[in-house]
């Protein structure tokens, strides 16, 4: 799952990334108002936690220009300021939730997750796909009742696919949603091939569907009849 955290104070910036990288998310930040317009508009993310004080704007603008693109991003708004003003402000124009300065990271972890899990799985704690059950929480598939092993980047890639079901997705959305901006300093992207190969194997061996369609010159559709 791949965060966006808006934050100008570096020390909780920090912390807030390095604790998310922990619990296995893919956390980008950005620390002006500037910054997060671009990488909004450039990219797509499962949850965005903003802050609204910023050197150089208001989260609530961000949140605003989130829901005039119609992004089915998750948002949560964190601020030191406890005004009941402003929380009424950001869920009305479409926050999902909003948390006080200061608080615990175990806290906004359950949340980024209650979110992702309303958002994406309709407030489940476990996905079932005819044959396949995941238990998102704890990283763990099984295709017929036998769990299957898969790589941190091939759990995220089954859950991108399932979250995108029916729809095709081009390597260059796979490698971003994965991998991040970063990915944009790539010569190409022929290192997705081989994560969806493993994946359809791994799946395959425990005697589930081939749900993955090479959509040729577009990319990959996961097909749920």
């Amino acid at each position: 799952m791949k965060i966006l955290l808006i934050e100008d104070e570096k020390e909780l910036c920090r912390s807030i990334e390095a604790y998310l990288t922990q619990e296995n998310y893919l956390c980008e930040y950005a620390m002006t108002y500037d910054h997060a317009i671009e990488k909004i508009n450039l990219y797509l993310y499962d949850c965005v936690v903003v802050d609204i004080t910023l050197p150089d704007g208001t989260g609530l603008d961000i949140i605003r220009d989130l829901k005039k693109n119609k992004k089915e991003t998750g948002i949560i708004i964190i601020s030191a300021k406890n005004s009941l003003d402003d929380k009424i402000t950001g869920l009305d124009i479409g926050a999902d939730d909003f948390l006080t300065k200061p608080f615990h990271l175990s806290e906004l972890n359950a949340r980024i997750k209650s979110i992702i899990r309303r958002r994406t799985f309709g407030g489940n704690n476990e996905i079932i796909i005819n044959e396949i059950q995941i238990l998102p929480d704890q990283m763990q598939v099984m295709v017929n009742g036998k769990e299957i092993i898969l790589t941190k980047k091939e759990f995220d890639l089954l859950i991108f696919f399932i979250s995108n079901k029916n729809r095709v997705l081009t390597k260059e959305a796979i490698a971003e949603h994965l991998w991040g901006e970063e990915i944009d300093m790539a010569d190409s992207f022929d290192f997705i091939y081989t994560h969806i190969k493993n994946l359809r194997k791994k799946m395959l061996e425990k005697g589930g569907n081939d749900y993955i369609n090479t959509i040729y010159g577009m990319g990959y559709k996961f097909v749920v009849e």
